[in-house]
C-alpha cells in the first residue's frame, strides 16, 4: 500500500526528459519532506527500487510458504497412495495406462509370433475338423441321401459324380476360406487363453487383448485368389474313385461310421424330444409326457410298423399310409392330421435311414479286396466317404500353407495397425484398461510429478535468495 501511494504521487512528476539522477534527487526530497515518512531516519533507503525489492521480498516469501505448504500436502497425499499401493499391489511395478498398453502390446505380439511354431499335424487336424463342421450338413442331406434313395449302385454313383461336382464349383471353396479363418482365429485364441491359465497371467489385460483381437480378426480377409485355387484342386481331388490300398478303405469306413453315428445320435435326441420322457425316466425322475408328446409317441409306434414291415421303404409316404395311420390311431382315441403324421416322419425315417447305413459301414470293413478285384459290393458309401475325406486333407494341407506362409503374416500387420490406433486414443485406453489398479498408478504419477515440479520450485527460490545474499 506504502509503494502504491509513493508511486502514484512520484510518476506524476516525472516526464520523459527527466534524468535518473534528477528522479533519484526527486525521490529523496518526496520521502524528506512527507508527512508520511518523516519518522524514517534515512531517506535514501525509502527509493523505488528499495520499496520495490521490500515488496517483491514479502511476496515472495508469501508465495514460498504457500508453495511449502502444498508441497507437503502433496507429499502427505503420495506417502497414502504408495501405502495404499503397497498394501495392495505388492511386487508390482507402477505402471500407468501408456505403460501398461505398451506391456500387452508386446505379449499380444508374442502370441503373434507362437503361430508359426504350431505344428502341421495341429494345423491340418484343426483344418479338417472346421471343414468337416462346415459341410457335414450339406454332404449328408443333399449328396449322401439323395444318392443311397435311388436304390441303385450306377444311379448311386451317377448322383454323386453329378452332385460333387455341382458342390465342389460352387460351395465348398467358400465354406472351407471361412473353415480356414476360424481356424487361424481358434489358433490365436488358444494361445491367449493357455497364457490366461499360466500362473504369471495378468488379467488386467484380458478386455485390451479380446478388443485388440475381435478388431484385427473383424478386418482380416482371406486372399480373394484363395477360392479359385482351393476350387480347382478340390475338384481334381473328388473326380478320383480309385482307393488304392487297405489302410485307405479302413479310414474311410472309419470316417462313415463316426459321421453316422454322430447324425444319428442327434437325430435321437430329437426323437426324444418330441415323444417326451421315456417310461423308465418317468419312474425314476418323475417325469409326465405332455398330451402332445403322447401323440408323437403313439404316431412313432404306427411308423416303426411300416418301417418294420418295409426294410427299404422310401424317404416319402404314401397316402394311402397316410389314410391307414391317422385310422390306426383314430380307433385308438387319438385324432391327428397328416402335417403331424409327416412332422414326426422326417425323424424317424432318419434314424432308420442311418442305422441301415450304420450296418453297411460294419459290413464293408471286409469289403476293400472285393472292391480291389472289381466285384459289385454294397460299398459305394465307403467309396464317397473316402473320396470327401481325401478332399478334406488335400484342402486341409493347402490352407495350412496359406495361413503359415501369407494369413498369418497379414494378420500380425493388422493387429499391430489396431494396437497403434489405440495407443494414439486416450478413451480407448480409458475403457479397456480398468481397475484400482490402473487409476491408482496414475494419481501416484500425477502426485509425484506436481510435487517434484514444487520441490525444484522451492529450491530454485533458495538458490535466488542464497544468490541476493551473496
Amino acid at each position: 500500500t506504502l509503494y502504491g501511494i509513493f508511486f502514484a504521487a512520484s510518476t506524476c512528476h516525472y516526464s520523459k526528459v527527466d534524468s535518473i539522477q534528477s528522479i533519484k534527487d526527486y525521490e529523496e526530497q518526496f520521502f524528506r519532506t512527507s508527512k508520511l515518512f518523516k519518522n524514517v531516519k534515512i531517506t535514501t533507503q525509502v527509493t523505488t527500487r528499495n520499496l520495490s525489492r521490500a515488496v517483491a521480498d514479502c511476496f515472495w516469501k508469501m508465495v514460498k510458504e504457500t508453495v511449502e505448504q502444498q508441497a507437503d500436502a502433496f507429499k502427505a497425499t503420495r506417502f497414502n497412495l504408495e501405502t495404499e499401493w503397497k498394501n495392495n499391489f505388492p511386487r508390482m511395478r507402477e505402471l500407468d495406462r501408456n505403460e501398461l498398453f505398451d506391456k500387452a502390446r508386446g505379449e499380444i505380439l508374442d502370441e503373434v509370433v507362437n503361430l508359426s511354431e504350431v505344428s502341421v499335424k495341429t494345423w491340418e487336424e484343426l483344418l479338417v475338423n472346421k471343414i468337416w463342421d462346415k459341410v457335414s450338413l450339406n454332404v449328408f442331406e443333399n449328396i449322401y441321401l439323395p444318392a443311397v434313395q435311388t436304390g441303385d449302385p450306377k444311379m448311386f454313383n451317377t448322383t454323386v459324380d453329378i452332385k460333387l461336382r455341382q458342390w465342389a464349383d460352387q460351395m465348398l471353396p467358400q465354406k472351407s476360406v471361412e473353415a480356414g479363418w476360424e481356424a487361424l482365429r481358434h489358433e490365436f485364441t488358444h494361445f491367449i487363453d493357455c497364457r490366461k491359465r499360466s500362473k504369471d497371467h495378468d488379467d488386467l489385460f484380458d478386455q485390451l487383448k479380446q478388443a485388440v483381437i475381435d478388431e484385427a480378426m473383424s478386418r482380416h480377409k482371406w486372399e480373394p485368389k484363395a477360392n479359385e485355387v482351393l476350387r480347382v484342386i478340390q475338384l481334381n481331388t473328388l473326380e478320383d474313385r480309385n482307393c488304392r490300398n487297405k489302410h485307405a478303405w479302413d479310414a474311410a469306413v472309419k470316417f462313415l461310421e463316426n459321421s453316422v453315428k454322430e447324425k444319428l445320435n442327434a437325430t435321437e435326441k430329437v426323437i426324444s424330444d418330441l415323444i417326451g420322457p421315456s417310461t423308465k425316466d418317468q419312474w425314476l425322475y418323475w417325469k409326465y409326457s405332455t398330451e402332445e408328446e403322447n401323440k408323437r409317441y403313439a404316431v412313432k409306434r404306427e411308423l416303426d410298423k411300416i418301417l418294420n414291415s418295409n426294410y427299404k421303404h422310401s424317404n416319402l409316404l404314401s397316402q394311402d399310409e397316410l389314410t391307414t395311420i391317422r385310422e390306426n390311431l383314430l380307433r385308438n382315441g387319438v385324432t391327428v392330421n397328416n402335417e403331424f403324421i409327416i412332422d414326426t416322419w422326417n425323424p424317424v425315417y432318419r434314424r432308420h435311414f442311418l442305422k441301415q447305413s450304420l450296418a453297411r459301414a460294419y459290413d464293408c470293413r471286409r469289403g476293400f479286396y472285393l472292391y480291389h478285384e472289381g466285384l459289385e459290393t454294397e460299398c459305394n458309401d465307403v467309396v464317397l466317404f473316402w473320396r470327401i475325406d481325401q478332399m478334406l486333407k488335400v484342402t486341409a494341407n493347402a490352407l495350412r500353407q496359406q495361413v503359415m506362409n501369407r494369413e498369418a503374416q497379414r494378420l500380425d500387420k493388422e493387429i499391430k495397425q489396431v494396437l497403434e490406433e489405440y495407443s494414439q486414443n486416450s478413451e480407448i485406453k480409458e475403457k479397456l484398461l480398468t481397475g484400482r489398479r490402473v487409476t491408482l498408478a496414475e494419481e501416484l504419477k500425477r502426485v509425484k510429478r506436481i510435487q517434484e515440479k514444487l520441490e525444484e520450485f522451492i529450491q530454485a527460490l533458495n538458490k535466488e535468495k542464497m544468490d541476493e545474499r551473496r
